[in-house]
């Protein structure tokens, strides 16, 4: 096998990060948002991959996602990028052979470096090395996964206990996997010094992978091939979703490397995290002299070991001691943050009462930009809208509301019947019920900002009749 094979990233965005909610949601998950620094997780770590030594990488994500999934790569410079659309989440195993059949399709059969697109790396460089040890052994034929050498007793990831080294260098062969331990086993597994943590990374061929899935969970592999087949393609493809519903839900690891005789794992310091809880957060984050970390308009007295998050509003508190408080425009999380892996099930409990803040905080994504709820109530409803350069609403019509348009940043181009014009900040339009409008950004380079008020008998998203680009022509109605 040549062992100088192309490296072609597969970037994982199909999960939801319950365990970071009230931040993260279904409809705008963990790895779209700026939990680290400025970046989203997704955006960061695409850049980590961005260079001459990879190929333009594949994203396996929610069809859902990807409209953002696209403006965060054009953000991130990765021009080339295709997507892999899952109709529904079937865990790690099918997506990555998804994203393999897809490329095998194509007549390549590069090394994939199989990425999950929600966690942080602070070292960079040490990760482009443990890449660079994977490779030529990926290159022979093994199936490799990355090992964060821990540095505390972690409940909550998953080990690999290392065997022998692999032809005499770092890489060892994996004695076994290890599901996360009790607070006592993962004090012996540090002290031991044969353990590290699963990453949830691997890097091997891209048939290599197939051959090894197809030995043990060959229903996955007939699924994905069909739903690869069946599929439409358009920068990347969109899985056909009755096939795909039929692969097996598992992962990478149960799937194949806790069955394989081929694996092995490079051990690495790079100050990695999954990013799998806001105790994972309090971790990573800027702490003060109090163990604090302190995040937006916060006021903390007699604080300490604490976790404090404002989504914009002031949150203050007083005499509080290792805890977690969360703050979003909708909804406030108040925890301790050794009860951290514990929002999940608070999240489950959420989605049995069918609370809508388990799916959004109000804000959605559009081809024209996003917008986010100020505030709802009987018969109106204020919104906040970013028009991006260029970007434009459908023609509509409601037919139970009317609405007021306010340009707070930029100038806005506004149609509302027969008449166009502009409008600079701080002048407002009113568009009637039943009125055909448009609103545009003319601008080339900066973003629109409109604060909409909408009034009427019923104010929900699918009060709208679209029409094609000319007054007169309806396109589709909801």
């Amino acid at each position: 096998m040549n062992e100088r094979r192309p490296v072609l990233p597969v970037i994982l965005s199909g999960g939801f990060g319950t365990r970071l909610w009230p931040a993260s949601r279904r409809r705008r998950p963990k790895q779209l948002l700026p939990l680290v620094d400025d970046r989203t997780l997704l955006r960061a770590t695409a850049e980590r991959v961005r260079g001459d030594e990879f190929l333009p990488p594949v994203v396996v994500c929610n069809a859902d996602h990807a409209l953002p999934i696209r403006r965060e790569l054009e953000a991130a410079g990765v021009p080339g990028a295709e997507l892999v659309l899952e109709p529904v989440a079937r865990n790690t195993a099918p997506a990555v052979a998804a994203a393999a059949c897809h490329v095998l399709g194509r007549g390549d059969d590069p090394l994939l470096l199989v990425l999950p697109a929600d966690h942080v790396i602070a070292d960079v460089a040490a990760f482009g090395e443990a890449v660079a040890l994977a490779v030529p052994h990926a290159g022979r034929g093994h199936l490799m996964t990355f090992g964060a050498r821990p540095t505390r007793p972690e409940t909550g990831y998953g080990y690999i206990q290392v065997g022998e080294p692999l032809d005499g260098g770092p890489v060892r062969r994996i004695e076994r996997f290890v599901e996360k331990p009790d607070r006592e086993t993962a004090e012996r597994f540090l002290a031991e010094g044969a353990y590290l943590w699963n990453s949830g990374m691997f890097l091997f061929g891209a048939s290599r992978y197939l051959e090894e899935l197809e030995r043990f969970e060959p229903e996955i592999v007939a699924a994905v091939r069909r739903a690869v087949d069946r599929g439409t393609t358009v920068e990347g493809v969109a899985l056909d979703p009755e096939a795909f519903a039929e692969a097996p839900s598992t992962s990478v690891d149960y799937a194949v490397m806790e069955r394989t005789r081929s694996g092995a794992v490079v051990p690495f310091d790079a100050g990695w995290s999954d990013v799998g809880s806001w105790e994972a957060l309090w971790e990573l984050g800027p702490r003060d002299e109090h163990d604090n970390v302190l995040l937006g308009d916060v006021v903390a007295l007699d604080t300490k070991g604490s976790y404090v998050r404002s989504g914009g509003r002031l949150v203050a508190t007083v005499g509080l001691e290792d805890a977690v408080v969360v703050d979003t425009a909708d909804a406030i999380l108040v925890t301790t943050r050794d009860r951290a892996q514990d929002v999940k099930r608070l999240v489950d409990e959420l989605a049995a009462r069918r609370r809508e803040e388990v799916e959004t905080d109000g804000s959605e994504e559009r081809p024209w930009g996003r917008f986010t709820t100020l505030a709802r109530g009987p018969g109106f409803r204020v919104l906040r809208l970013w028009l991006v350069p260029g970007g434009k609403t459908s023609v509509k019509s409601h037919e139970h509301r009317s609405e007021y348009w306010i340009v707070i940043r930029g100038t806005a181009r506004v149609r509302v019947g027969e008449v166009t014009r502009l409008l600079p900040p701080g002048e407002s339009v009113f568009v009637p019920v039943g009125q055909l409008h448009r609103l545009e950004n003319p601008d080339s380079r900066e973003t629109l900002e409109v604060v909409e008020v909408d009034v009427g008998s019923y104010v929900g998203e699918d009060d709208i009749r679209r029409f094609i680009d000319a007054y007169g022509r309806a396109e589709r109605r909801g």
